[in-house]
């Protein structure tokens, strides 16, 4: 008996998109799994379709989008024109859909059993901090959502609050899959002296990374700071670097491979996103699942998503705000013996925290597709 064909596609570089990758490694080993997007063809898949680099998916055309022709913006957006015509005319029993901006095509390959759409974040407050794309590219991803995803068969997203928010808007009843972290095999390493911190992840200046260095700086308790940060802000990158800081380093970002070996040296993963869009006050990001499978206490600023999680498990602890003071307070508070506390319950929680519990929401929304009758 044949087994199901499955397209994922995504407009990323799979091989090393977290989220994407774990649902290629959990739906390959049943499926015939095609993947569809950047870079390289990831392990496990029959079939890869490779869109060319410069097929860039956030650029669309400027009179379309300003006009509101939004059907013409999306299919002559340089990523959709190069994956349709790849695609066109090969056959899927399902396709999974990642974000708004892959649904449309989902769901004109019109697969023999249904189209799941993943979305990684409120597509329609993506960017609404910045003004223009407030007023141009909003209404071209909420026309996306109205137009695509409300007629997928069924849709995940990253975190309740979104998930609520697609609800309230559109009627779209989301699942939860959030970007937990695969479960590591690790254990709590003893609490240092002085207590070390660590944050890892985009080097972007609105990651308020800057606050959490001057908070360290600031701290009358023993602590220092570890920064693994990817470069996308060389500006900020260099400021990092010019401080010379004795108790901040600076590090170049490690594998995601490696990361969990790493983090684990560290005591406390801290975090302090700033609620400036939507998807920012709603964020649950990996970071945090990252921290949790490292065994170390978790610092965050009071985001809903993070700090119902960290409550609710006792692995750390949630400031008052995100300005320096409140994380100089939070940071001072803490001692050796809630450190130690704190490790021993993302201990107890790893396990339920990893991302095994979240893709079985994915499995059951693609096992239910696959097992409906294929369509004429």
């Amino acid at each position: 008996m044949s087994r199901t064909s499955l397209l994922i596609i995504s407009f990323s570089a799979i091989r090393s998109d977290a989220r994407v990758l774990k649902q290629v490694q959990e739906f390959s080993r049943d499926y015939d799994v095609t993947t569809c997007g950047y870079g390289e063809r990831p392990d496990g898949v029959v079939d890869h379709v490779r869109l060319p680099d410069d097929a860039a998916a956030w650029r669309y055309d400027k009179p379309s989008v300003v006009l509101r022709r939004f059907r013409r913006a999306y299919w002559t957006n340089p990523a959709v024109a190069a994956a349709w015509p790849l695609l066109d005319g090969r056959r899927f029993d399902v396709v999974l859909a990642n974000d708004v901006d892959t649904v449309p095509i989902a769901l004109r390959l019109a697969p023999a059993k249904g189209v799941h759409a993943d979305l990684h974040e409120y597509a329609p407050k993506q960017k609404e901090d910045v003004l223009v794309w407030r007023l141009f590219l909003g209404p071209l991803m909420t026309w996306l959502v109205r137009r695509a995803v409300t007629r997928a068969d069924s849709v995940t997203t990253v975190g309740q609050g979104i998930a609520d928010e697609y609800r309230r808007v559109f009627g779209v009843d989301a699942g939860v899959v959030t970007n937990a972290a695969p479960y590591v095999e690790a254990a709590p390493g003893p609490v240092g002296d002085p207590i070390r911190l660590v944050h890892s992840g985009a080097g972007l200046r609105d990651r308020n990374i800057l606050a959490l260095v001057e908070a360290v700086e600031a701290a009358s308790s023993r602590v220092t700071l570890d920064l693994y940060l990817t470069e996308n802000d060389p500006t900020l990158i260099a400021e990092l670097r010019e401080r010379r800081s004795e108790r901040v380093t600076l590090h170049p970002p490690v594998p995601y491979v490696e990361l969990s070996a790493t983090l684990n040296g560290y005591d406390v993963g801290i975090h302090a996103l700033p609620p400036t869009s939507f998807n920012n006050r709603w964020a649950l990001p990996n970071k945090l699942f990252d921290y949790v499978q490292a065994r170390l206490g978790v610092l965050i600023g009071p985001s809903p998503e993070m700090a119902a999680i960290v409550e609710r498990h006792g692995i750390g602890a949630v400031a008052r705000g995100f300005a320096v003071a409140d994380l100089t307070d939070a940071i001072d508070r803490m001692d050796a013996e809630t450190v130690r506390r704190w490790k021993a319950a993302s201990d107890g929680a790893a396990h339920e925290l990893s991302s095994a519990t979240q893709v079985a929401v994915w499995r059951r929304a693609i096992d239910a597709l696959a097992a409906q009758p294929g369509s004429a």
